[in-house]
């Protein structure tokens, strides 16, 4: 082992190095580490027929594999990267040769091998620990499965890691996932540690000029933009998704009673960012329910911390998560986020989140959205003084509208009205409201000020033990150590 690699060399068992959920936490922890002390690689997979071969070796394949998102800067930082054929359910015998040659040739090189991928860690973590490694880790971090076959092979493969001794330490990100792969039993027997996924949340601080640049990059400067960051496959729900935004559109656009009046006439943006599977299924859908043209499917960014930032509100339906990254960045953005309660509660950090059954109808969700932006609940707001307030920060929102808000002649005089209040001052809270403006500075956080209130939000979010530098110290001391 070449001494330029680091002290001490940790594996880290994926199945890709794409712009995934667990892919970014690792990058950002890999970041943030003392790399002097401690150095990345990483074993990923790869389709062994596009090598001709049953049983490839990682040269093999790293020969014929495409580089993936993150594989420059995995080598910038000094990492290395291996890959395995790709476990299709019917080559367990190719699977296991490949990983025994592997770790027969490179003996020693590795104090900790920490599977991610742990579909299959009940494979290749006991081939590791024969072979020297010293720990070997299975960290989960999904709380389910998907539906069919697919679904009932992972909770085969995994069922071993139910039992003690499989491995020499368990992880998960929160406790559903520990309950899901590892167990009750090993979660009651102290044999599962939990760690949330760590986020460099600086990154995500609400910052304005962002928020007004990639607005005008997307074309909504003058809109209302609810926003989704998640990969398009079975457990993010993007159905739902849609189906909610569609009825969200509907309750403004049909609105007799005037109960949404103040968003009369505004644009209306549902913001995507991520791919998949089922990334065209989705706009089909979207097409379908006739909210196409009100879609942006942005694709994956690499700066996608500043697309939290123009968006104006979060929903995240998931059918399962382990502990979604997402929810906690949006909160580090200051966003009001409406999350399913099928996501652990561990996300419910802040004042901010919101949890709803995704067996409601879209309907209430769509009501919850919109209540939340008019501040609904609020019945002790003078209603002169707070449609006004609303005219304020809707005008701020949309700029210089061409549209009516109304269809009379009682339309406010948008000019005199508008004296800087922006879309995040929509949801402030009863106390702040109760005072003069100028003692609103003292307040620490009010719902929807996203700029006063990002201190306070990026504090309680560290506290909860997602700050990614407070985790890189104490995950280096544990490589160096091997205990907490």
């Amino acid at each position: 082992m070449e001494e330029s690699y680091g002290q001490i060399r940790v594996l880290h068992v994926l199945g890709v190095l794409g712009l995934g959920g667990a892919e970014c936490r690792i990058m950002d922890l890999y970041r943030n580490m003392d790399r002097d002390r401690i150095q990345f690689d990483f074993l990923v997979h790869y389709p062994a027929d596009k090598t001709g071969k049953k049983s490839p070796t990682s040269d093999e394949l790293m020969a014929v594999r495409e580089p993936d998102y993150f594989d420059n800067s995995v080598l910038k930082l000094g990492g290395r990267i291996f890959c395995l054929p790709r476990f299709t359910g019917t080559n367990l015998a190719a699977y296991r040769a490949a990983i025994k040659k592997f770790f027969d040739d490179h003996k020693d090189e590795w104090k900790v091998v920490q599977g991610h991928m742990t579909s299959t860690a009940s494979i290749y973590l006991p081939i590791a620990k024969k072979a020297g490694v010293p720990i070997c880790i299975a960290h989960a971090r999904s709380a389910g499965v998907d539906n069919g076959l697919k679904g009932f092979a992972t909770k085969m493969l995994r069922s071993s890691l139910k039992r003690p001794g499989v491995t020499d330490f368990n992880f998960a990100c929160s406790r559903e996932a520990g309950i899901s792969v590892f167990g009750q039993n090993q979660l009651d027997a102290g044999r599962v540690k939990i760690i949330p996924n760590a986020i460099d949340l600086g990154r995500f601080a609400y910052n304005e000029k962002i928020r007004e640049k990639i607005r005008q990059e997307l074309g909504v400067s003058n809109a209302l933009v609810i926003g989704h960051v998640g990969s398009f496959r079975y457990a993010k729900n993007h159905e739902f998704l849609i189906e909610v935004f569609s009825q969200l559109v509907r309750l403004v656009d049909n609105d007799d009673l005037n109960q949404y009046s103040m968003l009369h006439g505004m644009r209306i943006r549902l913001l995507m960012l991520g791919k998949g599977p089922l990334l065209d299924e989705m706009k089909k859908l979207a097409e379908k329910l006739h909210v196409r043209d009100r879609c942006i499917f942005a694709g994956n960014k690499s700066n996608a911390s500043d697309y939290y930032q123009a968006m104006d509100y979060f929903c995240f339906p998931s059918r399962y998560e382990g502990l979604p990254g997402s929810v906690i960045e949006a909160q580090a953005a200051g966003l009001q986020c409406l999350v399913s309660d099928s996501v652990t509660s561990e996300v419910n950090v802040t004042e901010l989140v919101s949890m709803r059954s995704i067996k409601s109808e879209p309907r209430d969700w769509a009501r919850k959205i919109l209540d939340d932006l008019m501040l609904w609940e609020d019945h002790q707001t003078d209603a002169l003084e707070e449609e006004i307030r609303l005219n304020r920060t809707l005008t701020q929102i949309a700029g210089e509208r061409r549209e009516s808000m109304f269809e009379n002649e009682d339309t406010p005089d948008f000019d005199v009205l508008d004296d800087g209040w922006g879309f995040e001052k929509v949801n402030v809270a009863d106390t702040e409201r109760s005072l003069p403006r100028q003692g609103r500075k003292a307040i620490e956080f009010s719902i929807g000020d996203r700029s006063q209130s990002s201190g306070y939000i990026i504090g309680k979010l560290k506290s909860a033990g997602f700050d990614v530098k407070s985790q890189a110290r104490m995950m280096t001391l544990f490589y160096e150590s091997g205990r907490f």
